[in-house]
């Protein structure tokens, strides 16, 4: 199963198109290629496969992370950890 966790933009190179994102503190790049409205820093996204697909409402985005915190609370660091890293896996279907 595939979740798409809220990300949050911090940075963003023009040149390469492609953005840094904060993922429940942890940070990674994401392509900028596929989502068809402008982003600024600060804005939240939804990824798939590396891809940013969806920028989403500020206001959802935080509701949703607040459930995620909610259900990793009760994960053991390693497992939350790698939950988070295994969404850029997710197959695409």
């Amino acid at each position: 199963m595939c979740l798409s966790i809220p990300s949050k933009i911090k940075e963003i190179d023009e040149e390469m198109n492609v953005c840094t994102v904060d993922t429940m503190g942890v940070e990674r790049k994401a392509s900028l290629d596929l989502i068809d409205q402008p982003v600024v820093i600060g804005d939240y996204v939804l990824i798939h496969i590396g891809f940013a697909m969806n920028k989403i409402d500020e206001e959802d985005a935080l509701e949703s992370l607040k459930v995620y915190g909610e259900i990793i609370a009760q994960m053991e660091e390693e497992d939350r950890r790698q939950a988070i890293l295994e969404a850029d896996e997710c197959p695409n279907r």
